[in-house]
């Protein structure tokens, strides 16, 4: 998804398949993958949820969760250099997540 700019420019460019694509389920999968970006946010809310409920971090690593935060920041920012709205609504979410995650961890380390 992160390199939608380049395939829109391949498209017009080299006659590529159009988008919104013309096809059914080519179509249903264009918007599906939509769908995925915001439930992986959304999926991350029981892991939150334990944290904060427990006030445990217990077996949970800070490392790959900061980690997980400065891709996420990199991905927003490409999003937004390339004025992808989807993207930017995705990976924005995906901060926040890994914002509280972070937090959780920290506070209850």
């Amino acid at each position: 998804m992160s390199l939608i700019h380049i395939n829109k420019r391949k498209r017009f460019h080299k006659n590529l398949e159009p988008y919104p694509h013309p096809i059914k389920w080519k179509r249903h999968l264009d918007k599906l993958i939509y769908v995925a970006g915001f439930l992986g946010p959304i999926l991350t809310f029981p892991q939150i949820y334990i944290i904060f409920a427990t006030k445990s971090s217990e077996g949970i690593s800070l490392i790959s969760w900061f980690s997980y935060l400065l891709s996420s920041i990199v991905f927003f920012f490409y999003a937004v250099v390339h004025k992808t709205k989807p993207l930017i609504l995705i990976y924005g979410f995906w901060i926040l997540v890994h914002i509280i995650m972070v937090l959780g961890i920290i506070i209850y380390s």
